[in-house]
């Protein structure tokens, strides 16, 4: 198999990622748009909803997927192919495991349906409904777990190529169906059919790549090792319990208390925020089997070198983002889905800021989990899934919907933004993580005010005689995609991360392809 950098793995797996993920952004909005006006809203809550109920479901996972490719990366390095055979068998039986306990634990939940949606009665075929969406969840832990392989193979782009084109197939038969027999089941059956096309294509090519997979003589891993395993699954099941209870747990606290057309209405924002979410996220996926590699083969100064870009490049995308979201959400769900669907401008920031605030972690999480760190912080995910639960069920009543929101920036704010950042400098780098908060401080501070810039000239852009929705949303779009990168231009062109960046793509651009 053809050997290439990191640089260029990484490079090759953000390239196709994002692709995949733009792909994904532009049929998924297609069909939202469709979605919308074939269906009534409370099938859009109903959507909404259960997604989140298969995320709690989905606990059962463990956190074994990053648990295994971290065990997976020393024994790649060191080309141990009975080691990863050994790791692969465990990870196939967790797998078999989840797909049962998922299951079971969503089958126990149907009797209680009337207690998560306040509106039970409006919504015909409902219990089948929910049966489908547990189906096609328990037939994506099927296969799939090869994907992990050639993802700690560096090889991510491969999965995520054919997870694009089963995406791609699946839109577009989904949107044939909505405009032509407006039948949310069959709508639903298609989803299922997809998911286990694309786990068959997935698996098939990566017995192609490791004919090893197909090995009946397997050693069985010592048991030290998976005592380790273990404790790291552990670590990993407090981080997903506390990350699917602060972002999955917003739509079953606005079904329940405010209603079914809440849930409709934000998910038109989520499906909105989680895309860009979803698209800059896949620059750190792109990049982690490296930065795992980079864990077990380089000195700690180099690592930290290649974290500062990485954390410049966050606050560079999600800054802009922000901004972008911020002063675009609302013309555009006016646009696509009626003025009906649109919040509040306060409720609009909340919503941007959490985005903001979660991405600037992404750098932190990305070399924590590679370097094997979770088990130092994994009380963490709990205190923080514990605030967010509780400060948004105390404010839920006082502000409805945006006291949800409010709750999730405050528990955020009060653990992870101060947590992670520590344990990776104490645990990963061995030093002190001061130059990492006055780092951070002077980001947002340079966002501030680029912020405040943009929104000052989207909201003089009435004076200038545009009013239509169209044509606020296209100078809006103009204003903000040229002043807040023209500032940060501005203030980091001569930064060492910023040159650090720039001659990495140089030396990418002068090899050949």
């Amino acid at each position: 198999m053809e050997t290439k950098s990191r640089t260029e793995y990484s490079a090759r797996n953000t390239t196709v990622a994002l692709v995949s993920r733009l792909t994904a952004i532009v049929m998924g909005y297609l069909l939202r748009v469709v979605f919308t006006h074939t269906l009534s809203e409370s099938y859009v809550g109903v959507n909404g909803l259960f997604v989140d109920i298969i995320q709690v479901l989905s606990l059962s996972e463990m956190g074994v997927g990053t648990a295994i490719t971290f065990a997976l990366y020393r024994p790649i390095a060191q080309g141990d192919t009975e080691k990863q055979k050994s790791l692969m068998l465990l990870f196939r039986k967790f797998y078999r495991v989840v797909a049962v306990i998922v299951a079971v634990a969503g089958a126990l939940l149907i009797p209680f349906m009337d207690v998560f949606i306040k509106d039970y009665e409006n919504v015909e075929h409902l219990t089948l409904i929910y049966i489908l969406y547990l189906i096609n969840t328990v037939c994506s832990y099927l296969l799939i777990y090869k994907k992990t392989l050639m993802d700690a193979h560096q090889l991510l782009y491969i999965g995520t190529f054919y997870q694009t084109m089963s995406w791609v197939l699946q839109d577009v038969l989904q949107i044939t169906v909505l405009i032509l027999w407006h039948d949310f089941i069959l709508f639903l059956l298609i989803n299922i059919a997809t998911t286990v096309l694309c786990n068959i294509c997935i698996s098939v090519r990566a017995n192609r790549l490791y004919p090893y997979l197909k090995d009946n003589q397997i050693m069985p891993l010592p048991d030290k090792e998976k005592k380790e395993i273990f404790s790291n699954i552990r670590a990993m099941l407090m981080h997903k319990v506390g990350t699917v209870i602060v972002n999955n747990t917003d739509n079953l606290l606005l079904s329940a208390f405010v209603g079914l057309a809440s849930v409709g209405g934000y998910s038109n924002y989520y499906l909105l925020i989680g895309s860009v979410r979803q698209m800059l996220n896949q620059v750190y996926q792109g990049i982690t089997a490296s930065v795992g590699n980079l864990g077990v083969t380089e000195e700690e100064g180099h690592i930290r070198q290649v974290f500062e870009a990485a954390f410049f490049i966050g606050q560079w995308m999600y800054g802009f983002a922000f901004i972008c979201l911020y002063e675009l959400l609302n013309p555009f769900i006016e646009i696509s889905f009626g003025k009906q669907y649109v919040f509040p401008e306060v409720t609009v920031f909340i919503l941007c800021l959490n985005f903001f605030l979660n991405g600037m972690r992404n750098a932190t999480l990305t070399f924590r989990d590679s370097m094997g760190l979770f088990w130092y912080d994994r009380h963490k995910a709990i205190a923080e899934a514990a605030l967010n639960l509780g400060i948004s069920l105390l404010l839920v009543n006082w502000l409805g919907m945006t006291g949800v929101f409010w709750g999730t920036l405050f528990s955020m704010a009060l653990t992870s933004l101060w947590v992670e950042p520590y344990v990776l400098y104490k645990h990963g780098f061995h030093q002190s993580c001061l130059s990492y908060f006055i780092r951070y401080f002077v980001y947002v501070a340079v966002i501030g005010v680029g912020w405040y810039v943009t929104d000052f000239l989207c909201k003089e852009l009435a004076a200038l005689g545009i009013h239509s929705v169209i044509q606020v949303l296209a100078a809006r779009l103009v204003v903000c995609v040229i002043v807040p990168n023209l500032w940060f231009f501005i203030i980091y062109g001569r930064s060492r991360e910023f040159r650090f960046l720039l001659a990495k793509a140089k030396s990418l651009a002068k090899k050949p392809h």
